[in-house]
């Protein structure tokens, strides 16, 4: 992934519009905002996987308030319900009937803050609405609102009364990154602009949700060659057949690197694939779909550098006509 100032030839501007309205409230993070609108064009999800403080809720507060959606934020704790996600159904006593209350995830952009933190039971509700689109409560399925975005956040030092995503769950997210901490100068930028009042108070919508489907449907119809499919699984395979894992990245993967790579060349303006973009994609989209084996824990070898050795010895596709 290249920052603006690297590569500001040919971009999306629509796309691109949206991306620098987040930035009036999240400073000096271009890459991140860019991964996180590759995974909503191409209807994905995201977990953030980072420390408190650095930005997290403020992204994706920032992204909703940008197309004018629907925002809900769920805090997950140990004793959250299933329910307390999904929606429950409670008797009027003045009809007589029982009625359907939704829960938070019915929202155009869903933040799910601290999601190890609670039950592998409320946990998986979020399953059905990450893969499907809809939830299930008391046998009737309902349709989650279009678009439907969750960025979902973790704290990786705080280990104490957590509960690990399994792997099924984890695999439903298109990406997972850090934010980090900014620089000297662009926390100095920060408090500058919170200094009188925080500036996602005055954000304002860019781009309609009507419009966002309509580019959604447009990501979909983006080119990608047999010879740059070829390459995705390739790279993907390689994860299972590297000897540091014990387990590799499934289908599922090549499916999500595919989506995000055709996201990825529509804002740069292409109507094409090209290897590069995958190249640059795959340690967002792979590096939380393997699990290590004993050997590799014991060795600290972690997961990054797991991935980032299969993107390197995995051969490019070169010379096709396509490109």
């Amino acid at each position: 992934m290249k920052r603006r100032d690297e590569a500001s030839a040919m971009k999306q501007p629509q796309v691109y519009k949206m991306i620098e309205n987040v930035e009036r409230v999240v400073v000096g993070k271009t890459k991140e905002i860019e991964l996180s609108f590759i995974a909503l064009l191409s209807g994905g999800h995201v977990l953030l996987d980072d420390v408190p403080g650095v930005g997290k809720t403020m992204m994706v507060r920032a992204i909703a308030k940008t197309l004018g959606a629907d925002f809900k934020r769920i805090q997950f704790t140990p004793d959250l319900l299933p329910s307390d996600v999904t929606g429950v159904s409670v008797f009027n006593q003045k009809t007589m009937e029982f009625q359907f209350r939704p829960g938070p995830v019915m929202a155009n952009v869903v933040l799910a803050d601290e999601i190890n933190r609670t039950s592998p039971k409320t946990q998986a509700a979020l399953l059905e609405a990450l893969e499907e689109g809809s939830v299930t409560t008391d046998g009737e399925t309902r349709e989650l609102q279009n678009p439907f975005f969750v960025m979902a956040t973790q704290n990786p030092i705080e280990y104490g009364g957590t509960y690990p995503l399994p792997e099924a769950q984890l695999d439903r997210f298109l990406f997972k990154f850090k934010i980090g901490y900014p620089t000297i100068e662009e926390e100095i930028d920060v408090l500058n602009r919170v200094e009188k009042t925080h500036p996602i108070e005055s954000l304002q919508p860019v781009l309609s949700l009507d419009d966002l489907v309509t580019i959604q449907q447009q990501v979909k119809n983006v080119y990608v060659d047999e010879s740059v499919k070829k390459y995705i699984v390739n790279i993907v395979n390689a994860t299972r057949e590297h000897h540091s894992v014990y387990l590799g990245a499934s289908p599922r993967a090549s499916i999500a690197l595919m989506k995000a790579g055709q996201a990825y060349a529509f804002m740069q303006d292409r109507e094409f694939v090209v290897p590069d973009d995958i190249k640059a994609l795959a340690p967002f989209a792979l590096q939380h779909r393997i699990l290590l084996n004993s050997d590799a824990k014991l060795s600290n070898t972690t997961n990054e550098r797991v991935i980032k050795d299969v993107i390197d010895k995995v051969p490019i596709p070169v010379g096709e006509k396509s490109f």
